[in-house]
């Protein structure tokens, strides 16, 4: 059975303002969204299940449908606000969607093989993908997951501050916790991160998440009782996001199963900030000229 790709793409319309002028980077219009579908394409996903909001599904398909017809299977699932919280009454002035893992629970009723979660504006490289195919159709079972660990000094912005799940990796090379630092920057030649007051230093050397992760079907009912907990002490609190990091670090620390680290070592690059934008496209430009991507993808 061929692994399906879940791409996070709800929190797309409230960076671009709208989906008319999603960010085009390739040498043919292409987003990231384009190059990453196309290296699981190629690594053998057999299905890209896209996250999105309801209010914008019109747009997101009449980019994506024309050039995905025939290629590959889509689907598109919504994270709305009240999905999957049950008795719980959600409070007016909530507004910022429940976070990474509550998008990934959306997906419970379109995905039933082993799939892997990427970001929408996250650019993985062909070799991450082409090593997590190859563990979902391998080695992937309701008690080994994965996440692809990327070198954080390959993955901050000099722009301003990115958020990062920085990981511990113990002797067999699994992961032995998560820590979502969502304020990480480089500071007089130094990466750190914010504490509190405090300001950590951390390598450039230390893996880090880069939200690419694989997983068994077995992620959701364990994500749903999760997500009913965390409502239940964090509701009233309108910033608290459910992040996939919190469901892994849970799963690994009750002895559930095992989170496979898979090092690459793919460059990533990502839109976090305006300014990063051509970078990123300088960064596509050379690896079309490599002969790595075609000049259209799609064509």
């Amino acid at each position: 059975m061929q692994p399906t790709l879940l791409i996070l793409a709800a929190g797309m319309a409230s960076r671009y303002g709208s989906l008319k002028q999603i960010q085009q980077f390739g040498p043919s219009g292409e987003t990231i969204i384009d190059y990453s579908i196309y290296d699981a394409i190629r690594a053998g996903f057999g299905k890209i299940v896209f996250i999105i909001r309801e209010n914008f599904a019109d747009d997101f398909k009449e980019i994506f449908e024309p050039k995905l017809k025939g290629k590959v299977e889509t689907a598109y699932v919504f994270q709305d606000m009240d999905s999957f919280t049950g008795a719980h009454a959600i409070p007016a002035d909530r507004t910022k969607p429940w976070g990474t893992a509550h998008a990934v629970l959306c997906a419970k009723d379109a995905i039933n093989e082993p799939f892997a979660v990427i970001n929408a504006d996250d650019f993985y490289g062909r070799e991450a993908f082409e090593k997590m195919a190859q563990f979902l159709t391998s080695k992937c079972n309701e008690n080994t997951y994965s996440v692809v660990g990327y070198e954080l000094g390959n993955t901050v912005s000099e722009y301003g501050s990115v958020s990062r799940g920085v990981c511990q990796v113990d002797a067999q090379g699994n992961l032995a916790s998560i820590v979502e630092r969502t304020k990480i920057f480089v500071e007089d030649g130094k990466i750190v991160y914010e504490d509190g007051d405090a300001k950590v230093e951390l390598s450039p050397k230390t893996n880090v998440s880069m939200n690419f992760w694989g997983f068994a079907p077995s992620v959701f009912p364990i994500s749903e009782k999760m997500f009913d907990q965390f409502l239940t002490d964090n509701i009233s609190n309108p910033k608290s996001e459910f992040f996939i990091p919190i469901v892994v670090d849970q799963f690994i620390a009750g002895n559930l199963g095992v989170v496979n680290v898979i090092p690459t070592s793919s460059q990533w690059f990502g839109v976090t900030y305006k300014e990063d934008a051509p970078g990123v496209q300088a960064s596509l430009s050379a690896l079309v000229n490599k002969g790595e991507y075609p000049d259209n993808l799609w064509k």
